[in-house]
């Protein structure tokens, strides 16, 4: 008696392609080839997008989308504002009186400073910050009441930071890169304004105070809310008397103690403020 044939042999093993007819083997095979990865446009596969090998080109896509927002809106120079996240408005003490300063300083900027410009040569002088909350929130909000547009250069943190409600949408960016966001911050900058704050606030303006010392910022006047608090939490002399800094580097700066005092600063330091 001749045995039964083993179907599980090799032999007799058949893919579901080999049991179809050709036209449906072909249909198959494409199918296959369109679903695997390698097949997937380079643009739009997230994997290839977001390897290590593709660093440098979402670097370079971080700046150019900010970069096209700014020249569409036709923002030509901005007043950096920053300061710490953790500042609240109804907080007792300085903290709610520099909360209440920043949104008095974007308010002014904005109305006096160019930013309500929509036509000639643009705006000027539009408020910018880190975009989250505190003394961030409080310029923006300035600059929005004086129907302003301002901007708000958030970055992607492991505890997620939000947007405040203040930025203009069309104007408010999200960085994964601190370097691209510290850059724009920087690259549009006609002043600084800086409001007590820790480690991130000093992060910045270290970088800018650094680019004006060593002339990669030929002008941008900054001003430090506070002269108590910064000249608590830094000894500037200190660095002179230690031979560190030239004593010259302390006039890259200047302390105010509210808004009208910082815009005077600014403009007696040569910003302009073009009319309508």
């Amino acid at each position: 008696m001749t045995p039964a044939p083993d179907d599980s042999s090799p032999t007799n093993m058949l893919s579901t392609a080999d049991v179809l007819a050709p036209e449906t083997r072909a249909k198959v095979s494409e199918l296959r080839q369109t679903e695997a990865p390698a097949y997937r446009l380079a643009a739009l596969d997230p994997d290839f997008m977001l390897g290590d090998s593709t660093r440098g080109i979402r670097f370079q896509l971080e700046y150019v989308k900010a970069q096209e927002g700014l020249k569409a809106a036709h923002i030509r120079s901005t007043i950096v504002v920053f300061g710490s996240a953790r500042v609240h408005e109804d907080a007792p003490g300085n903290r709610g009186r520099w909360y209440k300063e920043a949104r008095t300083f974007g308010y002014i900027a904005s109305r006096r400073g160019g930013a309500m410009n929509e036509i000639g040569d643009g705006r000027f002088n539009v408020i910018a910050t880190g975009g989250g909350p505190g003394i961030m929130e409080a310029a923006n909000r300035g600059a929005s009441e004086a129907g302003a547009p301002t901007i708000g250069f958030n970055i992607t943190l492991p505890h997620e930071q939000y947007p405040n409600p203040y930025t203009t949408p069309s104007l408010t960016y999200r960085f994964h890169y601190f370097a691209m966001r510290k850059m724009h911050l920087a690259m549009h900058a006609a002043a600084l304004v800086v409001f007590p704050g820790g480690f991130g606030t000093f992060d910045e303006l270290f970088e800018i105070i650094t680019l004006r010392q060593t002339g990669k910022m030929s002008f941008c006047p900054i001003v430090l809310m506070d002269k108590t608090y910064w000249t608590k939490v830094i000894n500037f002399e200190a660095l002179v008397e230690e031979g560190f800094i030239r004593r010259e580097d302390l006039t890259l700066f200047d302390f105010a103690e509210t808004a009208e005092d910082c815009w005077e600063i600014l403009e007696r330091k040569g910003l302009t403020a073009p009319a309508e």
